[in-house]
């Protein structure tokens, strides 16, 4: 895989624009004779509307000039291919990862794009839009440990007593379960900072989940629920995503459904988490759009979810030249759900989710999934549909590689 020379860069840049777009004089700089006049832009500015597209458009169509292919399945992403060295390039708004094969071509490109923009090196890849990056070996580490000390000092908790889970198992608060909380402008914002913090922490996806969704009209209770999962973060703040290499370039995934858990609309909640070897690649924990009118329903609704994610894994494994050989085993611990995304027969009972098992049973029969039983015991999506006791949340979360920063990195 791609790992001789990652970087982090800054872009600086203005560019023309394609539409007529006017401004007021600036502040202070008003022309004496003609002082209600407007100016007309050449250039696009940071803070414009058009700013953004403009600049996007016109570092696409430089970099696929100089050999670059953007990719289909995320328009942010570039790959390059010269002879034997390969290049991916990755883009948010001014800030670009490069990773390279060689050092070689890591130079060459660099070359070739500050020769059309102001770029600014900042060095190995070690922080992200957020995201701290440790490299150790061929292991890597990405932390949010600073954004999670700062909500927990925007909720004023700073020495708030730690708990063992985010979330308890209790059955899911109705929405009218208590009175309205008296500050819902600070419920938003923490459930809103806590949404951000789960890009490196899956083990509170459901309970952010939950809470997020009574961001409308938050009670008491939902702000008891939001202050204890800022409990769980107090005592793992440091906790972060552990990624390792791996020869096994083959993907697994673990899906569940919480049948008709909400007490308010009694819809399931779905999760899931897709592996490439012993990395968590992708997870989600989400309420579905519409009632299952039995757990098998709401089971297979489920799989359709995962097996959605995984065709989009498969087809950007396919545009990094990283293609699948085999099929990606996907782990169900509902029998009926099982049966149906191989039995041609369709019955009249499951007329209502068609589209659900036609789309499943296809990649089925192409040989690109396999739906297979495993225990509840062993169901990891399990911690993304509902609130388990401590020693299965324990076991659980040491699956999802989430761990305390790596030995040679601590109190860094």
């Amino acid at each position: 895989m791609v790992d001789s020379s990652t970087g982090r860069y800054q872009c600086f840049s203005s560019w023309n624009l394609t539409e007529t777009v006017y401004m007021y004089q600036p502040m202070g700089f008003h022309h004496r004779d003609y002082p209600d006049h407007v100016c007309l832009l050449k250039k696009s500015l940071y803070g414009l509307k058009q700013a953004p597209r403009a600049w996007y458009l016109r570092f696409t169509d430089f970099v696929i000039s100089i050999g670059f292919i953007q990719g289909k399945c995320d328009n942010s992403l570039f790959t390059n291919h010269h002879g034997g060295d390969i290049a991916y390039l990755l883009i948010y708004v001014d800030d670009i990862i490069l990773t390279t094969s060689s050092d070689a071509l890591r130079v060459s490109l660099m070359s070739s794009l500050a020769a059309e923009f102001a770029m600014k090196y900042l060095g190995p890849l070690s922080y992200f839009l957020g995201i701290n990056v440790t490299r150790t070996g061929d292991k890597m580490f990405l932390s949010q440990h600073s954004y999670a000390l700062d909500i927990i000092a925007r909720a004023g908790m700073q020495t708030c007593n730690p708990v063992a889970t985010p979330v308890d198992t209790k059955p899911k608060r109705s929405t009218i379960s208590s009175e309205p909380f008296d500050n819902p402008t600070l419920y938003r914002s923490l459930a809103g900072a806590l949404q951000y913090l789960t890009f490196t922490r899956p083990d509170i996806s459901y309970a952010v989940q939950q809470v997020c969704m009574q961001m409308h009209d938050p009670k008491i209770d939902h702000w008891n629920a939001l202050k204890r999962i800022i409990r769980y973060i107090q005592g793992t703040s440091s906790f972060g995503l552990a990624l390792s290499s791996c020869s096994d370039v083959s993907l697994r995934a673990y899906t569940d459904a919480d049948w008709a858990g909400c007490p308010d609309t009694r819809r399931s909640t779905s999760g899931y988490c897709v592996y490439m070897g012993p990395n968590l690649l992708s997870w989600s924990s989400k309420r579905q759009s519409t009632i299952s009118r039995s757990s098998a329903e709401a089971e297979y609704r489920a799989v359709a979810n995962v097996v959605a994610e995984v065709c989009w894994l498969r087809n950007l494994l396919l545009e990094l030249r990283r293609p699948l050989k085999t099929a990606t085993l996907v782990y169900c611990d509902n029998i009926s759900a099982i049966y149906l995304s191989g039995n041609p027969v369709q019955h009249q009972r499951t007329k209502h989710i068609e589209l659900d098992i036609h789309f499943v049973r296809e990649h089925v029969q192409r040989g690109n999934i396999r739906v297979l039983h495993t225990p509840t015991r062993f169901q990891i999506a399990d911690i993304f549909t509902k609130g388990l006791p401590r020693i299965l949340f324990d076991d659980f979360h040491s699956s999802l590689n989430i761990r305390p920063p790596l030995a040679s990195t601590a109190g860094v």
